[in-house]
C-alpha cells in the first residue's frame, strides 16, 4: 500500500466538533452514510468527547459512526473486544491487574538475589506494581526481556546494578508464572490484537470508511494499524495538534526517532511535538506528508493561535526568535492570566469565573487542571452557590466514604488506636438510617471517656476504663457509663470476632473477608450502594478470584499500606448530573474537548506539569540503554495538553504563588507564556480585577473590625460564692480564663488517645505518693509502689524510655527525705479542707500534711516539673501553698485539728543539676525572698484572697484577660489575636 492519508487537526481548532463536522461533510450523504464507519479513538473518555460532537453537529438525528478504543498512553485502556475476530485462534485472555499484582509481590518476596535484603509485605506489593510497569512498557515497545541481560552496567552506581539483577530474575520466572495462570499479560495481549487487525485489514481492506482520530501513542504496534489505516482505499489517520509550523531545523533538532549508532544524540521528550515525530518515524512517514483538516467548528480558536503555540514552545536553542517575533496581540487575544496569594484564593476566583459564565444562556466554560486537590476547591467554592459540577476524572476509591470506611477498620484491626476507633464508629456510613441518633449518642460518651489520658492500650484498655467508670457508683455519668459498657460490649464482641485474624501473619484473602464481615457488620448493606461501593465490591470480587494467588501470609500490620495502595489507584467517576455548561476536567478529559471559556488551572511547577516520579527498578541511564522512553516523556504529553488546550478562544491561564502552605514556583509552560507574550491581562468580571474579587469574596463589606479586648461582666448574683486555692492563682493570673471556666463551664478537651501528658504523670506520681504514705511509708511499700508504675500499662513507648529513667531516681530521693526527716512525720495525704472567708468559702487539697514534734504542721506540694518563684508568691500569682496554710492553720482540714504552720514546701521532682541532687525542696520565703516566713506567706495569700474576692466575686469588676496570661486554652474564645498588642484604644 503506498497511499498514505494523514490528517491534522491544529490546535486552534476544536479537535471533536472539527472531527465531527469533517466526518459529516465527507460521509453523510444517505442515512446510513455515517453509520457504515469506524472511528477508532485513543480512550473511553475520547469516545465520549466525539460522541458528544456528533450530537451536537447532527441537528435533529443521526446515526454515528461505530466508535472503537484502541488505546492510549493509559495501559489500562484495553483494545475494544469489536476488533477481537472470532477465529479458530483465540488470543489467551489478560490476567487481572491485581491477581498480577500478588503474583508479582509473591515472586519478589521468594527470589531474592545473593547478598540482598529480603523484601516482603507492602514493600513487596508496592514494588510489585513497579514490576508490573516495567513488564508492560517492554511489551509496549516489544524488547524482549532478553535485552536486560545485554546491557553493560560498568557506568552506573552498584545499587541500580543490584537492582536490575533482581529486575532479571524476577523477569526470567515471570512467564513461567504467568503461563501457570493461562492468561497473558494485558499490554501483550493488546499487541496480539493490534496486530491481528492489521494482518487482517491488510488481506482484505474494510469496504467501510476507517479513521484513526487522536491517537496520540507511538507505541510500534499501535503505529503499524495507523499506518495500515492511512493506507487504506476509505481510510485516514488524524492527528491532535501536529506542529506543521515549526520550522524544518527545530523539527529536527526534536530528536531522532530511531536509534542511531553515528548520532548519539538524546531526544527532547520534554517538548510536546516529540510524541507525534515518533509516531510519525514508526508509522513510516513525513511531517510534509501531513494534510490539515480544514473542517471548522464553533468551539475554535483564532487561526493566529496556532503559529503562537508553535513559537512558544521552540526548542531552547531557537527561542532567540521570541526577540523577533513582532506584534503578538492579535495572537494573544482572549487570553488572560491571574496570579493569586495562594490556592485557597485561586479555587474561589476559578469558581467566580464559572459563575459568571452561568449568566450567559448556552455559555460553557471547564477547568482544566492535572491538580485534584484544586478541582475538589473549586467545586466545593461552586457548591456555595448551588451549582453541583462534575470532576471528571474522579477520585480516588480511598477517599469515597467506603473506601475510607474500609480504610479505617483496615488500620484499626492492624494496629488498634483510640483515633481509628472513634472515627470508625462515627463514619457517615455507620448504622446509617433509623437509630443512628442513638448509636451516636454512645459513640460521643465513648470518644468523651477515651479523651482521659493515661488509657491502657488495645481494646482491652478500653473495656477497663469503661468499666470502671460503670462501676464506680460515684462517678459522674455513671448511669449513662452503664449503658455505654453493654453498648460496647456488643461493639467490642463483633468486631473483636471479626478481626480475630488480624491476630496473626494470614492469607491476604482471609485478612479481606474479616474486613468485610465488619465492614457489613458495622453499616449493613449501605457500604455498597452508589458508585463507590460497587467499585469496592468489584475490588473484593477481584480479590476473591484470586485467592491463593499471591503471598501465603502477610503481616496484618502490612495489610493497611496494601489496601491503601489499590483504592488510591482505583478512581471512582461521578454519574452525570452536574451541571450541563460547566466541567472539571483533568489532562486525558480535557484532550479532545473544548469549552467557551477554558481555564488552565494550576500552572505551578510540579502540579503542571507534575513532577516525574523515579522508576524504583530502572535507571533513567538504563531505560535509555534499553530504548524505553523516559519518564520525562509524560511532560512532553502535559506539554502537548497544554499547548492544545491553549487554541481555545478564551483562555484564563492562573497560578498560586502558595501551595499547600509552601511558596510555588510558576511552571515552565507559564513561564515561556511570559515571557513571550509579556503580562498578561488580569480577569475582571464587572470590572473588578479577579485576584481583588477572590480575596474579598469572604470579607464583609466595609473590611473586618477586630474585635476589642473581652470583658465580660455577669450581675453580682450570679458570681461563684466559692473558690479553690488553684481558682484562685487562675484568676489572680487570668480572669477571663477563670470566668470562662466557672462561669462559662466550658473546658478543654483532652486529644483522643492522650499520651503520658505532663498532667497524667504529675497525677500519677501523687496517686504513687498517696498510696505508699498511706500504706505505711515503709521502703519494702515504696519498692511495690516503683514496680507498679514500671508496670503501668498506660506508659507508652517515650515516656518509658525517657520519662522513667529521669523520674525514678527523683521519687527515690522524694522517699528518703521522708525517712530522714527525724521528728517530722507524714500525718495526711491528698487532705481536702474548707473555710468561710470574706463571705466566699475557699477550698483546696494538700498533697501531704506533715506534723514535727512540736505540734506544727507543714503543707507538702508535689511538682514533677519546676516549682513557681518567690517573686510569682509575693506578686500574689501564687497562692496555693499559702491558702492550703490558711485553710490549715484554721483547722478546715479534715480530720486535723487546727495548729500552726511552718513550712510551706514545693518538692520539685526535676533533677537539680546546681545542687548535684536528684530533686529540690523549695519554698516561696526565706532570707532571698520579700515573704520572710510561712506566716508571712499565709497572710500574703490571705490578702490576695480578700483582695480577688472583692473584686470579681462579690463586686462586678469585669473578667478581663490578665496582662501575665499567657497562650492558653481560651484565646480563641476571647479573640486575642485581634487584640493583643494593639493597646486599650484599638491602636
Amino acid at each position: 500500500m503506498t497511499r498514505v492519508e494523514i490528517y491534522s487537526i491544529p490546535v486552534h481548532r476544536a479537535f471533536a466538533d472539527a472531527l465531527a463536522a469533517g466526518i459529516i461533510a465527507r460521509y453523510g450523504d444517505g442515512a446510513l452514510g455515517l453509520a457504515e464507519g469506524l472511528i477508532l479513538l485513543p480512550s473511553n473518555r475520547a469516545r465520549s468527547a466525539v460522541q458528544a460532537a456528533f450530537v451536537r453537529a447532527g441537528g435533529q438525528g443521526l446515526l454515528m459512526p461505530r466508535l472503537a478504543v484502541i488505546g492510549d498512553a493509559d495501559l489500562d485502556e484495553s483494545v475494544a473486544l469489536a476488533l477481537d475476530a472470532i477465529d479458530d485462534d483465540p488470543i489467551p485472555p489478560a490476567i487481572d491487574p491485581l491477581r498480577r499484582r500478588l503474583l508479582l509481590a509473591e515472586l519478589i518476596e521468594r527470589h531474592t538475589p545473593a547478598g540482598e535484603a529480603a523484601i516482603a509485605g507492602a514493600a513487596a506489593f508496592q514494588l510489585a506494581d513497579g514490576l508490573a510497569r516495567v513488564i508492560d512498557q517492554l511489551h509496549y515497545e516489544e524488547i524482549r526481556a532478553s535485552a536486560l541481560v545485554d546491557l553493560d552496567l560498568g557506568a552506573f552506581a552498584e545499587h541500580w546494578q543490584a537492582s536490575l539483577g533482581r529486575l532479571r530474575l524476577l523477569v526470567d520466572h515471570w512467564p513461567e508464572v504467568l503461563a501457570k495462570t493461562g492468561h497473558i499479560d494485558r499490554a501483550a495481549r493488546r499487541n496480539c490484537l493490534l496486530d491481528r487487525v492489521t494482518k487482517g485489514w491488510r488481506a482484505a481492506p474494510p469496504a467501510r470508511f476507517t479513521i484513526a482520530a487522536g491517537v496520540t501513542t507511538a507505541a510500534p504496534a499501535i503505529a503499524r494499524l495507523l499506518r495500515t489505516v492511512a493506507g487504506l482505499d476509505r481510510g485516514m489517520v488524524v492527528l491532535p495538534g501536529l506542529d506543521g509550523v515549526m520550522a524544518a531545523e527545530e523539527w529536527d533538532a526534536l530528536g531522532p526517532t530511531r536509534p542511531d549508532p553515528d548520532h548519539p544524540a538524546r531526544p527532547l521528550e520534554t517538548h510536546p511535538q516529540y510524541h507525534l515525530k515518533l509516531l510519525l518515524g514508526r508509522m513510516g512517514a513525513s511531517r510534509d506528508e501531513v494534510i490539515e483538516w480544514e473542517a471548522a467548528s464553533d468551539f475554535d480558536g483564532p487561526a493566529t493561535r496556532t503559529p503562537f503555540v508553535s513559537l512558544l514552545f521552540a526548542p531552547a536553542d531557537y527561542t532567540a526568535q521570541w526577540q523577533a517575533a513582532g506584534d503578538l496581540s492579535a495572537a494573544t487575544a482572549g487570553i488572560e492570566g491571574a496570579v493569586f496569594a495562594d490556592d485557597g484564593q485561586e479555587a474561589q476566583g476559578i469558581a467566580l469565573l464559572m459563575r459568571e459564565a452561568v449568566e450567559t444562556p448556552g455559555r460553557t466554560a471547564a477547568l482544566v487542571t492535572p491538580d485534584r486537590g484544586l478541582a475538589e476547591r473549586v467545586a466545593a467554592a461552586l457548591a456555595r452557590w448551588g451549582i453541583s459540577v462534575d470532576d471528571s476524572a474522579g477520585q480516588p476509591l480511598s477517599r469515597t466514604p467506603p473506601g475510607a470506611l474500609l480504610l479505617l477498620l483496615a488500620e484499626l484491626a492492624a494496629d488498634f488506636d483510640p483515633v481509628a476507633l472513634v472515627s470508625l464508629l462515627g463514619h457517615p456510613l455507620v448504622r446509617k438510617g433509623e437509630g443512628r441518633t442513638a448509636w451516636l449518642d454512645q459513640v460521643r460518651r465513648l470518644d468523651l471517656l477515651l479523651r482521659e489520658p493515661g488509657l491502657a492500650p488495645g481494646w482491652g484498655g478500653v473495656s477497663a476504663r469503661i468499666a470502671a467508670r460503670a462501676a464506680d457508683p460515684k462517678a459522674r455519668g455513671h448511669g449513662l457509663a452503664v449503658q455505654l459498657q453493654t453498648w460496647w460490649d456488643a461493639v467490642s464482641e463483633a468486631l473483636g470476632a471479626a478481626l480475630a485474624p488480624f491476630a496473626a501473619p494470614a492469607p491476604p484473602a482471609s485478612l479481606l473477608a474479616a474486613l468485610q464481615q465488619g465492614v457489613e457488620w458495622l453499616t449493613g448493606d449501605a457500604v455498597w450502594a452508589g458508585p463507590a461501593g460497587r467499585m469496592l465490591a468489584e475490588l473484593f470480587d477481584q480479590w476473591a478470584l484470586a485467592r491463593g494467588d499471591g503471598p501465603a501470609l502477610v503481616d496484618p500490620a502490612d495489610f493497611p499500606a496494601m489496601l491503601g495502595q489499590l483504592l488510591g489507584a482505583a478512581s471512582v467517576r461521578p454519574p452525570y448530573g452536574g451541571h450541563p455548561r460547566l466541567f472539571i476536567w483533568g489532562l486525558l478529559e480535557a484532550r479532545l474537548q473544548r469549552a467557551d471559556l477554558m481555564i488552565l488551572g494550576g500552572l505551578d511547577e510540579g502540579r503542571w506539569p507534575a513532577a516525574t516520579q523515579p522508576d524504583p527498578w530502572l535507571a533513567p541511564g538504563i531505560r535509555r540503554l534499553l530504548g524505553l522512553p523516559a519518564p520525562e516523556r509524560q511532560q512532553g504529553m502535559a506539554a502537548h495538553d497544554f499547548a492544545s488546550a491553549l487554541g481555545g478562544s478564551e483562555i484564563v491561564v492562573t497560578r498560586a504563588e502558595r501551595s499547600g502552605g509552601d511558596p510555588a514556583v510558576a511552571s515552565r509552560f507559564w513561564l515561556r507564556l511570559a515571557a513571550l507574550a509579556g503580562d498578561l491581562p488580569e480577569p475582571a468580571p464587572g470590572g473588578v480585577p479577579l485576584t481583588r474579587l477572590a480575596a474579598e469574596l469572604d470579607v464583609p463589606a466595609g473590611g473586618t473590625q477586630p474585635a476589642g479586648r473581652p470583658a465580660p461582666r455577669p450581675p453580682a448574683d450570679d458570681r461563684p460564692r466559692r473558690i479553690s486555692v488553684t481558682g484562685v492563682d487562675k484568676l489572680a493570673r487570668d480572669p477571663f480564663a477563670y470566668y470562662a471556666d466557672r462561669m462559662l463551664g466550658l473546658s478543654a478537651l483532652d486529644p483522643l488517645s492522650a499520651a503520658p501528658d505532663p498532667r497524667w504523670r504529675g497525677t500519677r506520681v501523687h496517686r504513687l505518693f498517696e498510696d505508699w504514705v498511706r500504706g505505711g511509708a515503709t521502703r519494702e511499700g515504696f519498692e511495690t509502689e516503683l514496680a507498679m508504675l514500671r508496670d503501668d500499662p498506660a506508659l507508652d513507648t517515650i515516656a518509658r524510655a525517657f520519662w522513667l529513667p529521669r523520674i525514678e531516681p527523683a521519687l527515690r530521693w522524694a522517699a528518703e527525705q521522708v525517712w530522714n526527716a527525724g521528728e517530722r512525720q507524714p500525718l495526711a495525704v491528698e487532705a481536702q479542707g474548707e473555710i468561710a472567708i470574706d463571705g466566699i468559702v475557699l477550698h483546696g487539697k494538700a498533697d501531704r500534711i506533715d506534723r514535727d514534734g512540736a505540734g506544727r504542721l507543714a503543707i507538702v506540694d508535689y511538682k514533677s516539673g519546676g516549682a513557681p518563684s518567690a517573686k510569682a508568691a509575693y506578686d500574689k500569682r501564687d497562692n496555693q501553698l499559702g491558702l492550703l496554710g490558711l485553710i490549715a492553720q484554721r483547722g478546715g482540714m479534715k480530720d486535723i485539728a487546727a495548729a500552726p504552720v511552718d513550712a510551706l514546701e514545693y518538692w520539685s521532682l526535676r533533677p537539680d543539676r546546681r545542687a548535684g541532687g536528684a530533686g529540690k525542696v523549695s519554698a516561696t520565703y526565706g532570707p532571698r525572698s520579700d515573704l520572710k516566713s510561712a506566716e508571712q506567706a499565709i497572710d500574703h495569700a490571705a490578702d490576695a484572697l480578700s483582695e480577688l474576692a472583692a473584686h470579681y466575686l462579690l463586686g462586678d469588676a469585669p473578667f478581663a484577660p490578665g496582662e501575665a496570661a499567657g497562650y492558653g486554652d481560651y484565646d480563641q474564645l476571647m479573640r486575642r489575636d485581634e487584640w493583643f498588642g494593639r493597646g486599650e484604644d484599638g491602636e
